[in-house]
């Protein structure tokens, strides 16, 4: 239990800039392990996403209150996801080799792909939680921080690691994750989606996770598998998409 407890906490310190107690210490194999609560810290993030947005409403209009509720996510993660995000619109807008790709990745400094990309995920994220009823809202963004962080472990999963250097901090986290792991990820990812209201809700699965299986294919095409900043990726593009297969589901019950 005590091991476990260190996982969950090397997981909460490693994807999040929520304080952990001073014992846990940055073990490369706790860390691997990590990854199976990646989508638990997704129903933490998003917990605290949906509370600042709830508390918000009673003071703001609903636009404000989502990009408070906005802000607070990327703040607790240090914007971890968001970054990786970037690097790849960088890296696959300006590489033409797998070497080079991996290079702009790894560059610390923001390019025009990666701003523009960026620029437009944010705001289709805040314009599809602003076409949401407001009562909903908080559920749906405690679901879809979880669930596509879950889509995001099943990259790990099915795409080897393709860095060659060791001196990556996400290295252990993103290198693999076995079948059992996967499965408590998905147990945690798919959570939420029990306290909406109709089972109709599990149909945004597919679209999520098509989602992926393109970002996949890209990924398997110009590198051969994935990265730290691939996975990054794939929970903001499913974290998205999730949204907007919300929106659409809904115009049919």
């Amino acid at each position: 239990m005590k091991k476990e407890v260190q996982i969950f906490l090397m997981a909460i310190m490693f994807f999040t800039r929520i304080p952990c107690p001073k014992w846990v210490d940055h073990d490369p194999e706790y860390l691997k392990k990590s990854a199976k609560y990646f989508s638990l810290v997704g129903i933490i993030v998003g917990g605290i996403g949906a509370f600042i947005f709830y508390s918000a409403s009673f003071i703001f209009s609903t636009e404000i209150s989502i990009l408070l509720s906005m802000v607070s996510t990327i703040y607790v993660t240090g914007a971890f996801h968001e970054d990786g995000f970037a690097d790849v619109c960088d890296g696959l807008g300006g590489g033409w080799t797998k070497e080079k790709i991996l290079i702009i990745m790894k560059d610390s400094r923001l390019g025009t792909y990666g701003a523009a990309g960026l620029v437009l995920i944010l705001a289709i994220k805040f314009s599809a939680l602003r076409e949401i009823n407001p009562y909903f809202i908080p559920l749906v963004i405690v679901s879809g921080h979880s669930l596509s962080r879950f889509i995001a472990t099943t990259l790990i999963y099915t795409h080897p690691y393709v860095r060659d250097t060791d001196d990556s901090k996400a290295k252990p986290a993103a290198k693999s994750i076995s079948f059992g792991m996967l499965i408590l990820s998905g147990f945690f990812g798919l959570l939420p989606l029990f306290f909406f209201n109709t089972p109709l809700i599990f149909l945004t699965i597919l679209p999520t996770y098509l989602s992926k299986v393109y970002l996949g294919r890209k990924f398997k095409k110009w590198l051969g598998g994935q990265t730290g900043d691939c996975a990054g990726a794939v929970q903001q593009l499913c974290e998205v998409v999730f949204y907007l297969s919300v929106l659409v589901l809904w115009k049919f019950i």
